[in-house]
């Protein structure tokens, strides 16, 4: 009799909750969104996306779709709001030897939700409200409030993506720790010409610092948003002072028409937990971050990044339980230590009362590659190494735990990339000299897969050219700062999981162990699968 295939439920279908779905449908694993309100949010909520979640995006297979609905931009300002002159200015497009994608984009939340709804094909059921689960040894039941009555799920692992306020949190009594800044946060949508009636030449993300009055502009695609402190105790602004301070900032221009606002409390908190048993949190479920440096959504992509993977092995029997605590691991530093404390350096930056923060350097490649989120380097290892600023004006070899540049290289069909070589496998990179023969294990199973890399291409009688890629001039190799005879293994995330020197002259299979090592069972092989 065959095992009853159980989903994972995503609760919550804000843009974490989505991508975590979209995740888990690109890795072939039975997922089921709950949203608790009948329709999506339409508040005016975050609109700038990093290289990362670019990146994580393209990985899941709805980059085309977010892109058209997007405003590209190649430049983020640092503005002195005194002089209006600027004091900084981080270009991404000197990312091109890093990733695909060297830029950001602005997109209003409420505008990317329905592009990642409508991408996402598996069920998502609305007007849900998750009111109690229980958990089991091998599964979650979940009892729902519905507008047609009480319903109850059984589901494979809960992953709770409810927001700040989550219930799922609550109900596991996990704690959260930080603290409610005394200010609030008022984000206005304004219609006004800028680029051709009253031109302002501001990068279309712009960050003007003041220690009074600080503000931040962004270029969305349909109108300009300001985001701006408001004074603790302050009323909501009227329309005629929402377009008052604007103006302040930008000078006077014709005809600038309110389009909608929001005010938030802004939280600097984290859970003390992010697993329990089935249980997961993500997002602001798991942390809630100053959003400066659009750090707040981003940060929870990168938790959207980690996890799917990890349990797509697990059930696919690729990998022991044991994997999937490397979530936890991996991410509270990075939302700590990382994102938070950036996060809360660039707000007082922006009031002049702290310094600049370790991203804003004289090296434009570093300052662009920690901007754009590229730069977060995992404790993959379980030793506490971990980082997510680089320096620098020129690219850095890597190291274990880095995000792998994502260049080009070529196979026997054509060019590939390497975070799609890496899309759903482990993936070896035998830095090596195909001329010589180098003995590269052969291509056993999906779970790991491996080939040789070199500026010779692989000769059609060298026995090798099923798992050869041409490396022209060294490109690939010279940007990961290797020696020859080096393995590079990547996970499925693009993350770096070990650099070793490898001997080409034998049969011994270092990835392979390595593999182990992190997923606690050996590689599968394509014919254990076919028994």
């Amino acid at each position: 009799m065959n095992r009853e295939i159980l989903p994972v439920a995503v609760v919550g279908a804000g843009p974490i909750g989505l991508i975590t779905a979209l995740g888990l449908t690109h890795y072939g694993v039975p997922v089921a969104v709950f949203e608790e309100d009948q329709r999506l949010s339409l508040d005016t909520k975050a609109g700038t996306v990093l290289t990362r979640t670019l990146e994580v995006l393209h990985r899941y297979g709805v980059l085309p779709e977010v892109l058209r609905a997007s405003l590209r931009i190649d430049e983020i300002g640092e503005i002195d709001r005194v002089s209006n002159e600027p004091t900084l200015s981080v270009r991404t497009g000197e990312l091109t030897e890093d990733t695909r994608f060297p830029f950001v984009i602005n997109i209003p939340q409420h505008h990317l939700e329905p592009v990642l709804r409508d991408s996402f094909r598996g069920p998502l059921h609305m007007a849900h409200r998750l009111t109690t689960f229980k958990q089991h040894d091998d599964h979650v039941e979940l009892t729902f409030a519905t507008p047609g009555g009480e319903r109850h799920v059984k589901a494979r692992y809960l992953l709770a993506c409810d927001g700040g306020r989550s219930q799922i949190r609550e109900q596991l009594g996990i704690a959260v720790e930080g603290h409610t800044l005394d200010e609030r946060y008022m984000l206005v949508d304004l219609k006004a010409d800028l680029d051709v009636a009253n031109p302002r030449d501001y990068p279309y993300l712009a960050y003007f610092s003041d220690p009074s009055e600080w503000m931040i502009l962004v270029r969305q695609p349909h109108c300009w948003r300001f985001l701006y402190p408001l004074p603790k105790g302050a009323g909501e602004p009227t329309h005629e002072e929402l377009r008052d301070k604007a103006v302040r900032f930008i000078g006077e221009v014709d005809g600038i028409d309110v389009l909608g606002a929001n005010i938030y409390t802004v939280h600097h908190r984290v859970a003390r937990q992010w697993r329990d048993g089935q249980v997961f949190l993500l997002g602001d479920a798991a942390h809630l971050i100053t959003p400066m440096w659009a750090l707040g959504l981003n940060t929870g992509v990168l938790d959207a990044s980690n996890l799917p993977w990890r349990l797509a092995w697990v059930l696919r029997g690729w990998a022991e339980e044991s994997l999937l605590n490397g979530y936890e691991i991996e991410q509270v530093p990075v939302a700590i230590k990382g994102s938070g404390q950036m996060a809360e350096a660039a707000r007082s930056y922006m009031n002049r009362q702290g310094e600049a923060v370790e991203a804003m350097t004289d090296g434009n490649w570093g300052n662009a590659f920690t901007r754009g989120l590229l730069g977060v380097r995992l404790d993959v290892d379980g030793t506490g190494d971990w980082s997510m600023v680089k320096t620098g004006s020129a690219p850095s070899p890597v190291r274990t735990g880095d995000r792998a540049p994502d260049l080009p290289l070529f196979g026997p069909g054509g060019q590939v990339y390497l975070h799609d070589l890496a899309a759903d496998s482990f993936v070896a990179l035998y830095f090596t000299d195909t001329r010589r023969r180098p003995r590269v294990p052969a291509q056993e199973g999906p779970a790991l897969r491996r080939f040789a890399v070199s500026r010779w291409d692989a000769p059609h009688d060298s026995g090798l050219r099923d798992r050869a890629l041409f490396d022209p001039a060294d490109r690939v190799r010279r940007r990961f700062g290797v020696a020859a005879d080096t393995l590079v293994l990547l996970r499925p995330d693009a993350h770096i999981a070990a650099i070793v020197p490898f001997d080409p002259r034998t049969d011994e299979d270092p990835a392979a162990a390595i593999y182990q090592r992190i997923c606690g069972r050996a590689p599968a092989r394509f014919e254990e699968m076919q028994q």
